[in-house]
């Protein structure tokens, strides 16, 4: 299975650290929080990723090259400085380099150990979401989680937590431009094409400068290693 990390996102929050500093090289545990996404995604065997980047890419493909160092192939995605296409027009964009089978798609700017592992899309399926706990910044949820099937409306509600398996169908009517994912998710869950399950696990949502330095002092404090 190939994956993209979504890094194409300007990072407004977490300004001044994302002036000069795209927010996926930005450090927590001395670590460029993107690389732990390389490092865990060649730990489960992927070993082609496509990166898309807009603002300040070019620093992203200076620190992380071919992917050699990680034992992966990156490819990456260019939409342009100050032309980043949202995270559907993102996907829609980079198709040709996922290629024609469904792919993993892990946000940039989240941090988690999800076991990668795990993620499965069952044949009829057009998703499959990873679902977490509402977050204090989001306590209203997402979607509803039942039987492992994802749902726009129902309680309770959890967090869409920004990884997921896509089908390339699921991006069929869409044409070139910035657009947003979640209006074609709640399309395939109306249709009841999505499945989910829900990660108890530790993931947190990088949003503000105070939450990547709660996130910095978390991993300092204990010895973090690598699991698919």
């Amino acid at each position: 299975m190939r994956a993209m990390i979504l890094a194409a996102g300007r990072g407004n929050r977490m300004r001044p650290l994302t002036d000069h500093t795209p927010k996926p090289l930005l450090k927590a545990g001395g670590k460029p929080l993107i690389e732990y996404h390389i490092e865990r995604l060649a730990a489960a065997g992927v070993q082609d990723l496509v990166i898309n980047h807009a603002h300040l890419g070019g620093q992203l493909e200076a620190a992380l090259g071919d992917g050699a160092r990680f034992q992966v192939a990156i490819r990456y995605s260019a939409e342009g400085e100050g032309q980043a296409l949202e995270t559907g027009g993102g996907i829609f964009k980079a198709l040709p380099l996922l290629g024609p089978d469904p792919f993993l798609v892990v946000n940039g700017d989240v941090w988690t150990d999800c076991p990668f592992t795990d993620l499965t899309l069952a044949a009829q399926d057009l998703a499959h979401l990873v679902l977490v706990e509402n977050p204090p910044h989001n306590t209203k949820g997402d979607f509803h989680l039942a039987d492992r099937r994802v749902r726009a409306t129902g309680e309770p509600r959890l967090t869409f937590s920004g990884i997921g398996i896509y089908h390339p169908a699921l991006f069929a009517d869409c044409q070139p431009g910035a657009f947003p994912l979640a209006p074609l998710l709640r399309d395939a869950m109306t249709a009841d094409r999505v499945s989910g399950h829900q990660h108890r696990g530790h993931w947190v949502d990088i949003g503000t400068p105070e939450r990547l330095a709660e996130l910095d002092l978390w991993l300092g404090s204990r010895r973090y290693s690598v699991r698919t």
